[in-house]
């Protein structure tokens, strides 16, 4: 058999396995497996380093399918190299309830799914992270350690997402030159020919942006090991233009928009088995092809068995380091460090803005905790997110800590997570909370994820005056707390700000949104303690002088409001207690007797918050008073637009003392 032959039989494999589960779960993409098979064949044979019994070796090549809906791509290549968990069970249950082959890439599902790539443009600007990922523990571990490629498959509805241009600019920036990305180019999206909507020139657009790109055919073999292997010696980041049919073989479907969201159907399929010749019957591999596939999947053990002896043989402070970060767990002295600048923070009182306090804390983070990588997109003095021991990461200097994003929030938030994913780092990025519409989608697959990617969110609420309501963060705090697997943080003071970034750290398979103000808060936790009260996620702050007839919850900066009423309606006779409540969601993992406690038994409740009051309602209930937002804000100071939206103490003293007489 010539080697053209037994390519195009590995390539088939790939081809029916896919159209075959698509087709038994009558639901699915097949057209993409189709037309990228010999993309797919050529990398994984030829190019790509990984161990299908080691799926998880760090020093892997990563690679992604940003354009998700081709997942039996994906699946196939899984069970055909020898991925344990992929079984030709789990092919022939696609797209079915408790599967590991879910519609899209699920991360965590099964071993070899490098991160979820639901969501057209994700898998790409996740890539940007991975690569970056790379550099910068090779800065850090050298090439002996870590020294690999990221490949991702994308399609023409990746390039045409928003979120592609922000990724492909900053890794152009970047020089991100292990960064090859294959475009699948076949002219075909859902509604039918891209031309249609789109008439981009992809590859002068790479181009433009610092891009090696050029056009290949992206069935030929050798054409596509060529245009590999330049890219593996370039300076820059490449695309590679694969020119693909799809649904390649299909007798009347290849080619058009029928291939792409449907099954082919009894005959098209048949029509596809004349075409290549393939007579093997559903879901059956020929021996020989899977013999061959499974010499690949462990063609990468000699170069782990390599690597896992220059770990062995490092030095043992640089492997011990190593395996640390990799294993996800921070440093030994973390905890005692947070706690003697929490103490530090009680007897100091500082009155600065959350902004700042979190600034302070990163400080004695960064410090501690060398793993951290940070970053903001262009909003760096505001954020407040870069420390002494961040110094900016260039393309001539990796082994640095600090990224500059550019106006790019969607694509920092895709990059924080693809960090996040390559292993060994721990990455936050800031923008203003009301721009966490531009980064929601990246943050709401974090969350499903489970990774430990971190979001600083400041200027969150109306407090940040005259730039007006555009900028005024008004329903964010209730959209974000509405994400699953996501804590959302609103801190009172430096130290409340200084434990969530604590639990934020801690929490590796939750993300996290730090929302910060810009005014300044003063201290209201005076007295230290050694427990992190804010993982219970409220807890109380003041109590009340008897027993309360008045329970005030608050976050961030209206604690301090808050505190003000109690001490007016104190005065006037009304036992008052305040409840802080710096996370609704660890709040509502705690014990039912700890909610009780702390919801309390008084008469009146209250919420103060400078959001909406959607959400609160399951700690005030339906006939709480809500003092906040119920509307857009307005340009002017901080000193009017409190007052001006009755979002004061004496307004919540008011309208309690309402209540009680009646009114």
């Amino acid at each position: 058999m010539t080697a053209r032959e037994q390519h195009d039989r590995m390539a088939n494999a790939i081809r029916f396995l896919s159209m075959d589960a698509v087709e038994k779960a009558n639901s699915g993409h097949p057209g993409l497996p189709m037309g990228c098979a010999d993309i797919a064949t050529v990398l994984f044979s030829r190019f790509l380093k990984f161990d299908a019994k080691a799926p998880h070796w760090a020093d892997r090549d990563r690679f992604i399918l940003s354009a998700g809906h081709g997942s039996m791509l994906l699946y196939s290549l899984l069970y055909l190299t020898g991925y344990e968990d992929m079984t030709i069970d789990q092919i022939k249950n696609f797209r079915q309830l408790g599967s590991k082959t879910a519609g899209h890439p699920e991360y965590g599902h099964a071993a070899g799914i490098e991160t979820t790539t639901g969501p057209l443009g994700q898998g790409l600007a996740n890539s940007v992270g991975f690569a970056l990922g790379e550099r910068i523990m090779n800065a850090a571990f050298g090439n002996d350690l870590v020294n690999h490629y990221t490949y991702v498959l994308a399609g023409d509805g990746c390039l045409m997402e928003g979120v592609s241009h922000e990724a492909i600019a900053l890794a152009g920036h970047l020089k991100l030159n292990k960064l090859i990305v294959f475009w699948d180019n076949n002219n075909i999206s859902i509604d039918g020919p891209v031309s249609l909507a789109d008439n981009t020139d992809q590859v002068a657009r790479f181009q433009a942006c610092g891009w090696n790109a050029s056009h290949i055919d992206g069935t030929d073999p050798e054409a596509i090991a060529y245009a590999i292997e330049a890219a593996r010696h370039s300076d820059k980041p490449t695309m590679i233009a694969c020119k693909t049919t799809i649904g390649f073989g299909a007798p009347t479907k290849a080619g058009t928009n029928k291939a792409h969201g449907s099954p082919l159907g009894a005959e098209e399929i048949a029509g596809a088995r004349k075409f290549f010749n393939w007579d093997s019957p559903p879901f059956e591999i020929p021996a020989d092809i899977l013999d061959a596939w499974r010499a690949i999947g462990k063609g990468g053990v000699k170069a782990r068995a390599d690597w896992e002896g220059r770990l062995a043989n490092a030095e043992p402070k640089l492997k011990a380091e190593f395996e640390r970060r990799l294993s996800g767990k921070l440093p030994s002295n973390f905890d005692a460090v947070i706690a003697d600048y929490k103490k530090k923070l009680s007897t100091d009182k500082p009155k600065v803005a959350t902004r700042k306090s979190s600034e302070m804390a990163l400080e004695v983070i960064n410090g501690a905790v060398p793993e951290t990588i940070g970053g903001s997109a262009d909003l760096t003095g505001s954020n407040n997110t870069k420390t002494s021991q961040t110094k900016n990461i260039t393309p001539d200097d990796y082994g640095q800590r600090y990224v500059h994003y550019g106006i790019r929030e969607h694509g920092m938030a895709a990059a924080i997570n693809g960090l996040t994913l390559h292993g060994g780092l721990i990455a936050y990025g800031g923008t203003f909370l009301c721009f966490s519409d531009y980064a929601r989608p990246s943050m709401r697959l974090a969350s499903l994820m489970g990774i430990r990617s971190i979001f600083v969110m400041t200027h969150d609420s109306i407090g940040l005056g005259e730039d007006g309501p555009t900028h005024q963060p008004v329903e964010h705090l209730a959209a974000l707390r509405a994400i699953p697997n996501h804590n959302v943080f609103r801190p009172a003071d430096a130290v409340e700000t200084a434990e969530c970034w604590q639990i934020a750290l801690e929490s590796e398979k939750t993300p996290s949104t730090l929302a910060l103000t810009r005014q300044n808060l003063p201290t209201v936790r005076t007295e230290h303690s050694a427990k992190n009260l804010s993982s219970q996620g409220a807890y109380e702050l003041a109590a009340a002088s008897g027993e309360a007839a008045v329970t005030i919850f608050a976050t961030g900066s209206e604690v301090e409001i808050a505190l003000g009423a109690r001490d007016l309606l104190e005065k006037h006779g009304h036992p008052t207690r305040v409840v802080s409540v710096p996370c609704f969601e660890l709040f509502d993992q705690q014990s039912e007797d700890y909610r009780k406690k702390t919801i309390g038994n008084a008469k009146i409740k209250v919420a103060i918050e400078a959001g909406i009051r959607q959400g609160w309602d399951h700690l005030i209930g339906t006939d709480g008073i809500f003092i906040g937002m119920h509307g857009f804000g307005a340009s002017g100071t901080i000193e009017q637009l409190y007052p001006h939206f009755g979002i004061t103490a004496d307004a919540a003293a008011k309208a309690v003392e309402a209540r009680l007489h009646g009114k």
